[in-house]
């Protein structure tokens, strides 16, 4: 019997940042209930589950690849190294052809073992859920990181993505080191201000 890893992103919208992925192998005889899309959940709910994920699951991992990686090789190929970091942080006995990924979405992220893609696999799937919550507070959490680093720009609030405000101060202030160059409005702000 193989064992399942459910692997999810977090971070392929936002203007700054990394992209982040979890991939989880949850313990079939602990199940953790109130398990969903973490974008379905609030922030105190998904802090809290991601608790409960960490002290209860069998192995967890979480990767991510850069904004400079974002620019060097897309947002789609960045959130696939993230996952396959992610995949790569769990222990090597999760890592072979007895393995089996279950990844949300329908875009095969070549991780080396087996793997079947699934359409809103966070909401229906326990393991997929469980790494979208891991993802999504990585995520949050290098946004608190950037706001303390950069606290005018207001990532705290919009968490990189491309709110009014986020707009307005992009304007303002120009881009930090950790915009994604390659993303519309951030390439833009290059174009209107080259010397």
């Amino acid at each position: 019997m193989s064992v399942n890893i459910g692997i999810d992103e977090a971070g392929r919208g936002p203007w700054t940042g990394s992209v982040f992925a979890a991939a989880v192998v949850l313990n079939p005889n602990c199940p953790i209930t109130g398990l969903n899309d973490s974008k379905k959940l609030s922030a105190k709910k998904r802090e809290a589950l991601a608790i409960i994920i960490a002290k209860n699951a069998l192995a967890y991992g979480v990767g991510s690849a850069s904004a400079i990686e974002i620019d060097e090789v897309n947002i789609l190929q960045a959130t696939f190294l993230a996952m396959r970091r992610a995949l790569a942080f769990l222990p090597p006995q999760y890592r072979t052809q007895l393995c089996h990924a279950w990844v949300d979405g329908n875009r095969d992220p070549n991780l080396g073992i087996p793997t079947t893609t699934l359409i809103q696999g966070d909401a229906s799937m326990p393991s997929i859920s469980a790494a979208s919550i891991l993802a999504k507070i990585a995520r949050d959490n290098e946004s608190v990181y950037l706001h303390l680093q950069y606290p005018e720009y207001g990532f705290n609030q919009h968490k990189g993505y491309g709110t009014p405000l986020h707009r307005k101060q992009l304007q303002l202030l120009g881009p930090t080191p950790y915009h994604r160059k390659s993303f519309s409005p951030v390439a833009q702000w290059y174009l209107n201000n080259q010397k």
